[in-house]
């Protein structure tokens, strides 16, 4: 088969969906956050979030889980290519554990804004 665009562009997809298979079969920080983030997808059904919250709770849950894989990326090469503790290996794994931080930290402030009224609107009407 002679490689064109689109069996090129199908390719690269495969290799997508098995690096993501393999994040959540093999990582538990993007277990523990792929389940967080089905809480919240389960949330949003039930506190019937407008389109707008879907968009902004969902680039959240993107952008956690992507920036996770990235960050779980860059620590396997540094591991693979120095295995031994080494301090600029250390700070280069800090650096991208700080850019999840960042991201985690936006995420659930974005959460507390789409769901700390309806929790309290929930509250509120049951007393």
């Amino acid at each position: 088969m002679k490689n064109t665009f689109i069996s090129n562009r199908l390719q690269a997809f495969v290799y997508a969906f098995r690096g993501a298979y393999l994040l959540l079969k093999t990582e538990a920080s993007i277990q523990a956050q792929f389940f967080i983030a089905l809480l919240t997808i389960i949330a949003g059904w039930y506190f019937n979030i407008s389109t707008t919250e879907w968009m902004f709770q969902l680039l959240a849950i993107g952008l956690v889980l992507g920036i996770e894989g990235a960050n779980t990326a860059i620590e396997k090469l540094c591991d693979f290519i120095h295995p031994d503790y080494h301090k600029q290996i250390g700070f280069i794994k800090d650096i991208a554990a700080g850019a999840v931080f960042f991201v985690a930290t936006v995420a659930v402030i974005v959460g507390l804004f789409i769901y700390i009224p309806k929790i309290y609107n929930l509250l509120a009407s049951s007393f």
